[in-house]
């Protein structure tokens, strides 16, 4: 049972009315951050209408105004939406009703943050003097857009927050596929405009507010309007191409069947059977290619994959998009290096291989999951020699250049029409900044199958990290050590962890050697050196770790030049290579959830504790969550 079919359930044996605890009926619901200059009061659908309905089926009619909110983007995508009837009905189920097992509660379906889900509203709606205060229909009590909008702002966190938002974000979360806009100047012929419709894609075209180039009432600026198809037609002249689109009749439309600017070319060059023929189609209307490129000014559209596209049946002839995909996550130390701007740290960030067998064209997306406090985001893509198993290194990012760049911005979503030769590539997810954490979803559409993986390293120990004491490092620095040690070791010349902590503070010397000087650290130490199950390490064990503590400090500053005494979470994958570990963002995660501090930063006690905590993983072959956060 899902939690509508719960609640629907409760409240109706309850005899109630369902109020959303999580988008309640108050002002900042409404307005988060703005005053507005009238007051709302909230009423449910029977306080607004004698006979309200949530949806007509048998109603073409798209009587739907935006209200005092003008979020006319909304308003375009929902009117796409609307001739995309089995997209329409996944998102706006239709089974829904106000005169029977009515309780106050209705379901939605969004696309967001990389997955479908059901978003549940009340039907307490805002009002100013007794009407609908936002989106509503203008001639008929239909309630379906009004909770729609609701429940879009509750995913926004309040109707304000849609004053900001852009269409190509709307359409993405309304129909769950990847958006694309392209100028109308940047389209070859019509043949280019033929050929974004081949696939499962839905396009349309825009046309500016205002747009001074023709001042018609046929078509609306602002608005969006649906492609259908491209024809040739073979005249004396030559071919003559024409277009077909349209948008939902709203009341008082009648339909058209052509919309010419150039009469002469529609009347003289094309024959009269083909103008019967074209003008006979009911969905729609005509317009001369040159007539369609002067009029909008951009074509925008949304690309379904295979299972999605399944549910509309007008884009069952075309070409199925195959899509690959990554959920993944841009975190402080691990994988939030930032853009090419930070070479050395933009190997950190998630690396996703693409594999083509074949020459195809393909879309890839990115899109962040950050909808309060977006960030610039935006991505790379490198041609490799041949395909790998592990994540590039930060050289290779250094003298490779990239071949394709996304533009950043701080947009829901940033996609990039890519046509790639066969072979292997990398795509490089980021966000502007380093150290911006935020989820995100990457999707490849493709028309042909390839391959998707993402790389990361596989755990390895490439050297001791504990060092031996060399031939004669006894007398040339540790003759100081000696003593102390002598003097609190028993009779069998070993100390524990305890005696391990008094002897460091005592032999090391400043605070920031000393810092390593922890009980948990010792503990750590002592397992690590003991052999014999004692909890106890000798003299020979001591050397050993004075000597690896002075190559432990060496690596720490190499990594850390701007500070001495500290290192930038960034850095510590690598200084941990350069001990001897190679590690996996799984492991890694663990490593800098426990030891990185709130500055972002790892003091050198941090790092020696965690450099024992890895080589006892290695030697004793655990898992690292259980050893790490054990």
């Amino acid at each position: 049972m899902t939690d509508y079919e719960r609640i629907k359930a409760s409240c109706l044996q309850r005899g109630q009315l369902w109020e959303d605890p999580d988008f309640p009926a108050i002002q900042p619901s409404v307005f988060y951050h703005q005053v507005p200059p009238f007051k709302f009061e909230w009423k449910r659908a029977k306080e607004l209408y004698q006979y309200p309905k949530f949806i007509l089926d048998n109603s073409d009619s798209f009587d739907i105004v935006t209200g005092r909110l003008g979020d006319k983007w909304l308003l375009s995508c929902i009117g796409v939406l609307y001739l995309c009837k089995g997209l329409f009905y996944r998102v706006v189920p239709a089974d829904q009703q106000i005169d029977s097992n009515y309780a106050g509660i209705f379901r939605f379906r969004l696309w967001w943050c990389g997955q479908w889900v059901e978003v549940l509203v009340d039907d307490r709606l805002p009002t100013v003097n007794g009407k609908l205060a936002f989106m509503h229909c203008s001639h008929s009590e239909q309630l379906w857009p009004a909770l729609l909008e609701k429940a879009y702002a509750k995913m926004h966190g309040s109707y304000e927050a849609l004053k900001y938002g852009n269409l190509l974000d709307g359409l993405a979360d309304l129909t769950g596929g990847i958006t694309e806009s392209l100028n109308i100047s940047d389209l070859a012929d019509a043949t280019a405009l033929h050929n974004l419709m081949k696939t499962t894609s839905v396009v349309t075209a825009y046309r500016l507010p205002n747009a001074a180039t023709h001042s018609v009432k046929s078509i609306e600026s602002g608005m969006n309007y649906r492609l259908y198809n491209v024809e040739r037609v073979d005249t004396s002249d030559g071919p003559v191409y024409l277009v077909r689109l349209g948008r939902p009749l709203t009341p008082g439309d009648t339909h058209i069947t052509h919309f010419v600017l150039d009469q002469a070319t529609w009347t003289h060059s094309i024959p009269l059977h083909e103008r019967q023929r074209l003008t006979s189609i009911t969905k729609g209307f005509w317009m001369l290619y040159n007539d369609f490129t002067s009029m909008f000014s951009r074509v925008e559209i949304v690309h379904l994959d295979l299972e999605t596209s399944k549910a509309e049946a007008s884009l069952s002839d075309k070409n199925k998009w195959l899509v690959k995909s990554h959920q993944g996550r841009w975190r402080k130390g691990v994988t939030a290096g930032g853009c090419r701007n930070h070479v050395n740290l933009f190997h950190m960030n998630p690396q996703i291989q693409i594999v083509l067998n074949d020459p195809d064209t393909v879309i890839i997306s990115l899109n962040q999951h950050s909808i309060m406090e977006p960030k610039v985001i935006g991505f790379s893509i490198y041609k490799i020699p041949k395909s790998l198993t592990e994540t590039a290194s930060s050289l290779f990012f250094k003298k490779t250049k990239s071949s394709i760049n996304s533009q950043y911005t701080n947009s829901r979503q940033v996609s990039e029409r890519c046509h790639l030769e066969p072979g292997a590539y990398l795509v490089i997810p980021t966000t502007f900044e380093p150290r911006q954490e935020a989820n995100f979803s990457l999707r490849v559409y493709s028309v042909k199958q390839l391959k998707l993986k993402v790389l990361d390293c596989a755990p390895q120990m490439l050297k001791a990290a504990i060092l031996k004491a060399p031939p004669g490092f006894e007398t040339s620095s540790f003759t100081q050590y000696e003593s102390q040690f002598l003097q609190l070791a028993d009779e069998h010349k070993t100390i524990n962890a305890f005696e391990l902590q008094e002897l460091l503070e005592k032999c090391l010397p400043n605070d920031y050697i000393k810092s390593c000087a922890t009980i948990e650290t010792c503990r750590q130490i002592v397992l690590s050196l003991e052999k014999d199950g004692s909890g106890r390490i000798t003299l020979s064990d001591f050397k050993d770790l004075i000597c690896s503590l002075k190559h432990w400090q060496i690596v720490f500053r190499a990594h850390a030049p701007e500070k001495m005494s500290v290192l930038k979470i960034e850095r510590f994958r690598d200084a941990l290579r350069d001990v001897g570990f190679v590690i996996p963002e799984r492991a890694l995660s663990l490593l800098v959830l426990k030891y990185m501090r709130k500055d972002g930063m790892l003091r050198f006690g941090d790092f020696v504790s965690a450099v024992v905590l890895l080589h006892r993983a290695f030697l004793a072959e655990v898992g690292f969550d259980m050893l790490i956060l054990g």
